[in-house]
């Protein structure tokens, strides 16, 4: 089928056009990417996101007196619940799209992930829509976690690391 280009107004005949040749015809429309710029707004959001969690975790220290182990599972529940609330108002999906890898590399991006996909498909029901499809992305992630951990555990009870609770 012949296509017209906006740019020389010429007909081309894109039958038979292998993905390498339609590469080099449309390498000069795409357009750059602003690498540099990226990479500092991820830098600084997900630094953000951490000084965020950093600043919830010593609020728990002060008023509740816990110590930085004990609370450090309520500041991860804090961040999460955050992390939905903002998803499910639409808040976290324009600030992820500014932000980028940034927002996706905490845990807030984890939960994002997980309630994106709940609220996409709860239409069709809570076991066969919800239940069935909110592990689809975060699925992966979950699976190279657990593995990753039985390794490392592994390893530190094979070389004697562990040491003595």
């Amino acid at each position: 089928m012949p296509a017209k280009t906006k740019k020389s107004g010429v007909k081309l005949n894109l039958d038979g056009l292998t993905p390498k040749a339609y590469q080099e015809l449309a390498k000069p429309f795409v357009p750059s990417r602003p690498v540099f710029k990226n990479c500092m707004r991820a830098f600084l959001s997900g630094g953000l996101i951490c000084v965020l969690g950093q600043g919830i975790q010593e609020a728990f220290m002060a008023i509740f007196d816990m110590t930085s182990r004990e609370a450090a599972s309520p500041t991860v529940a804090i961040l999460i619940l955050l992390s939905v609330i903002l998803t499910s108002f639409g808040v976290y999906d324009k600030l992820a799209q500014w932000c980028g890898a940034g927002s996706a590399v905490p845990v807030t991006g984890f939960a994002n992930s997980m309630c994106s996909a709940a609220l996409e498909h709860r239409a069709e029901g809570l076991v066969l829509g919800v239940g069935g499809n909110m592990f689809k992305l975060a699925g992966s992630v979950i699976v190279f976690g657990v593995v990753a951990a039985f390794i490392v555990g592994v390893v530190y009870a094979v070389m004697g690391w562990g040491g003595a609770h």
